[in-house]
């Protein structure tokens, strides 16, 4: 019988649980922003703020070794997080670097810190790579008042700005929105389209999430229970492709995580190299069971939304 281990950050963790093998590298993610962020959100799963400097940013010199080292065990994409990546004063040189020399980039922003200057080198970043890059933005309501409570006040106003201004520098952005609303997911999509729409997005890519329940997440609703774990037999007709951990890693300033989603979990810790990170994980957390329950939540997946005539 399963015994919980003991617990931290909200968390239990289980000592008989099922192993996700890793049988190739396929993505790098970089905890490039730390967890420093401008904003205050009230569901971040790592509880990220101006001042939470558990994880620090990654400079351009710290990357490198890893992004070479990823390239050597075939990765094929990379992702940047944090944090606030674009807070690092680092960032788009970082990003210049991976797609000139190592891969398509994704960068996960909340879009509010982006001045001209940084969208005019990154547009032509862009149009200079034969790599793509993608921004993804996060923004949890189509209004205000849907928005604001979660994120900050002010912050919807700025993160449509951000978007509006990354739809006229020629990207795509994917907007990330997590579901904290008790309303159908269609009628919520309808609401973005529509808002999109007005800023000239005719044909948005969106991508809802779940909530992790960990973290800030935690004292703005509940944390996980005890029936949230994966068993052995949950695994048995499981794709363990649609795991984040069956194919990437996560890069710290203090070492490789096991997934992005962990990061707060001293024992998702797996080494200090991708080489030593390259071993199976046991699906031991609380919050493993979110990533079973919906399947691949840090890809690029989206819904493709038409704008209303």
């Amino acid at each position: 019988m399963s015994m919980p281990l003991p617990q931290f950050s909200h968390e239990t963790l289980y000592d008989d649980a099922p192993m996700v093998p890793i049988k190739q590298l396929d993505a790098v993610w970089f905890q490039v922003g730390g967890t420093i962020c401008n904003l205050r959100c009230h569901h971040c799963f790592i509880s990220c703020t101006p001042e939470n400097d558990k994880f620090k940013f990654m400079p351009l010199e710290m990357c490198k070794p890893y992004l070479d080292d990823a390239k050597a065990l075939g990765a094929k994409e990379y992702y940047f997080t944090g944090g606030e990546p674009f807070a690092n004063p680092e960032m788009i040189d970082i990003l210049e670097l991976t797609v000139s020399q190592y891969g398509p980039a994704t960068v996960l922003t909340n879009a509010t810190v982006l001045t001209e200057e940084k969208l005019a080198r990154l547009k032509n970043i862009a149009q200079a790579s034969e790599h793509k890059i993608e921004i993804r933005v996060s923004l949890d309501g189509y209004t205000p008042e849907m928005n604001d409570p979660i994120r900050g006040e002010g912050t919807f106003d700025r993160a449509i700005a951000g978007t509006k201004a990354l739809v006229q520098h020629g990207f795509q952005p994917i907007l990330t929105i997590t579901r904290t609303w008790d309303d159908c997911d269609e009628k919520v999509l309808e609401g973005f389209v529509s808002l999109l729409a007005g800023i000239g997005y005719a044909k948005p890519r969106l991508k809802i999430l779940p909530s992790i329940k960990l973290g800030a997440e935690v004292d703005r609703t509940t944390g996980y229970t005890e029936t949230d774990r994966i068993t052995h037999d949950m695994m048995q007709n499981r794709d363990p492709a649609q795991l984040l951990c069956h194919n990437s890693r996560l890069v710290t300033d203090q070492g490789v995580w096991v997934c992005p989603i962990l990061l707060d979990s001293p024992h998702a810790h797996m080494s200090d190299s991708l080489q030593g990170a390259m071993q199976d994980y046991p699906l031991r957390h609380s919050a493993c069971y979110t990533c079973w329950l919906h399947g691949a939540i840090c890809s690029n997946d989206t819904t493709s939304c038409t704008a209303p005539k």
